[in-house]
């Protein structure tokens, strides 16, 4: 437990109140043990040819003879400083190099050309307990939790404000279509958010955990402005602004998941995630709709205030930095404040000070809209997913019409009529789960790896379930058939969603491993898009074509995009190779 929260946003606040005298490192005990966590190869490496990574066969051999040959000097020089025994004209090579610089981790002469003389600071084996990878399986577990709770208490945003529309249309005067700008213009924040957000999680010096967390904070307390809007332009602004400054995790979240557990096992945390993320607007009206009939349109926002306030609080305790290149470069720094060696210094930390601030800048607002036009397999799957969120929003709209004016609920009813979606779902894990252990993980490799396109036949049968759901539930929603058989249809939408969603994220974030966070942003943004825009045309679209017409519209649209995941199960690996940022050796 001490190792679990000396690595949370309050251990650290105890460390530096403190000055490290509680929730202590075993560094700052014994500064001594910084040798454990030195590569020398790569130390050698950095010495011979300037980067971490071997140079080439020759090269190696070259590293491995001067390290051995260096070290024999020294041990020579040593002894005859010891016994007194004077040099003679035969140790003129040695005389020669005594100016020269070596590198004291791996013997190693620093080359003063290309050469740099640093020692690089890493895991000081293959099971450090700090290397997120090597955490237990109840802390993973753990972490898990936490992430899909601060997914659920963000996601939940969106819907939750849609029970009150009503409310807001009377309160400012506004037309219906102006109403639903509360719903979209939230959407679109979180849409553009993790286009900035997950490339600089992606920085060493800032890890997840402060992002997480510092967006958080301004989340929950930009709730009080659009609780205490004093006009409808100044609601419109700050629900745009919580919806960007909760993002984060809707895009990192992934990148999380995949910090903490191996290819073969991530698809698992990955569903719950997803289950997370279908949870939060699915209940936002059930939990929402109840309070705005009662209480009117604040209350379903001051319940976003006390969930998403709740989920700081115990954040802040819990949630422990899950970047690997963050906690070595926290290592590396503390390291050198304890020892005074300046050449203390870890990859990720060596990667981010040859990167100039254009080339950061460039990273944190271009790579993430570049991957996604310019990649074929980002931007054919990002569509499709896009195309299925911003169905989601657009047939929401309809459950008003279809459960309020057909079947006569009231509001807090007509809540209740999305746990079908919610239902869905939860029965869709454990089969799914099933597959993957039976047939998804005896696929992987010695090195745990798999081909990402392996990760898709899933999604082929989710692409069906789509149009089924909105084809079932389109012409079942008339008063001669019960309320029940159209809120059974609507849990094959989340049947499809669930294997879609988890097929793509765990394909894409094989597919670009190095990219991850940026990837999963551009998906985020993608979606977000079509989920801002669709609802504002949602109850135009089946008040003129009528339920039925208007469901069938959409389910035609979702079978144009059925295709996608079949091609790629066949033609993805050549389209991936020929890419210059996909993973080229799987």
């Amino acid at each position: 437990m001490i190792e679990h929260l000396r690595d949370t946003i309050l251990g650290h606040i105890l460390r530096v109140v403190t000055r490290q005298k509680v929730l202590q490192y075993e560094e700052d005990r014994d500064p001594s043990v910084w040798k454990r966590y030195v590569d020398k190869e790569k130390s050698g490496n950095l010495a011979h040819h300037g980067t971490a990574e071997p140079a080439g066969e020759e090269d190696e051999e070259e590293v491995e003879e001067m390290a051995s040959e260096n070290t024999s000097q020294r041990t020579q020089q040593h002894t005859q400083a010891n016994t007194g025994i004077s040099r003679n004209s035969s140790d003129t090579r040695v005389d020669s190099q005594e100016n020269e610089r070596y590198n004291e981790a791996s013997g190693v002469r620093v080359d003063p050309e290309k050469g740099r003389d640093v020692t690089i600071i890493t895991w000081y084996s293959d099971n450090d307990p700090e290397n997120p990878q090597n955490w237990s399986l109840p802390k993973k577990i753990f972490v898990t939790g936490l992430i899909c709770l601060l997914t659920f208490a963000v996601y939940i945003g969106s819907a939750i404000y849609s029970a009150g529309t009503q409310g807001v249309m009377e309160r400012f005067g506004v037309s219906q279509v102006a109403a639903t700008l509360g719903l979209t213009l939230f959407v679109a924040g979180y849409g553009l958010g993790p286009m900035i957000w997950a490339p600089m999680s992606e920085i060493p010096i800032f890890g997840r955990t402060p992002i997480y967390i510092g967006t958080l904070v301004v989340f929950v307390f930009f709730q009080f402005a659009v609780i205490y809007a004093k006009n409808f332009g100044m609601l419109l602004a700050f629900r745009f602004l919580t919806g960007f400054f909760g993002s984060p995790v809707l895009a990192t979240g992934g990148a999380t998941m995949a910090d903490i557990y191996s290819p073969s096992k991530r698809a698992y945390a990955i569903a719950v995630w997803g289950a997370a993320a279908v949870s939060g607007p699915v209940l936002g009206p059930l939990i929402g709709g109840f309070a705005a009939q009662h209480k009117g349109w604040q209350w379903p926002i001051w319940e976003l205030l006390w969930l998403s306030g709740f989920a700081l609080i115990v954040l802040v305790i819990f949630l422990p930095e899950t970047s690997s290149a963050n906690i070595l470069y926290r290592r590396s720094r503390r390291l050198r404040k304890l020892t005074g060696r300046d050449d203390l210094k870890c990859e990720p930390e060596l990667q981010s000070e040859q990167m100039s601030g254009k080339e950061i800048a460039l990273m944190v607002l271009v790579r993430p809209f570049s991957l996604n036009f310019l990649e074929p397999i980002l931007f054919l799957l990002n569509l499709y997913i896009a195309l299925i969120y911003g169905i989601l929003y657009v047939w929401f709209e309809s459950f008003a019409i279809v459960f309020e004016g057909i079947y006569h609920f009231n509001l807090g009813e007509e809540g209740l009529s999305f746990l079908g979606i919610l239902c869905g779902a939860l029965i869709t894990i454990p089969p799914y789960f099933l597959y993957l252990y039976y047939f998804q993980e005896p696929q992987f490799n010695e090195d745990g790896e798999i081909q990402p396109e392996k990760r898709l036949p899933p999604a082929c049968v989710g692409a069906f379930c789509i149009p089924i759901c909105l084809f079932w539930f389109g012409w079942t929603s008339r008063e001669s058939i019960h309320w029940i058989v159209p809120i059974i249809g609507s849990g094959f939408f989340s049947v499809g969603a669930l294997l879609l969603f988890n097929s793509v994220l765990n394909y894409l974030g094989d597919a670009y491993p190095e990219y991850a966070a940026s990837v999963f942003a551009g998906n985020d943004f993608m979606r977000s898009s079509f989920g801002a825009g669709f609802p504002l045309f949602a109850a135009a679209m089946y008040n003129k074509l009528g339920v039925g017409w208007a469901s069938s519209l959409l389910g035609f649209l979702s079978i144009l995009f059925v295709p996608i995941p079949f091609v790629l199960l066949k033609y993805g690996e050549r389209i991936r190779k020929a890419s210059k940022r996909a993973r080229h050796d799987l």
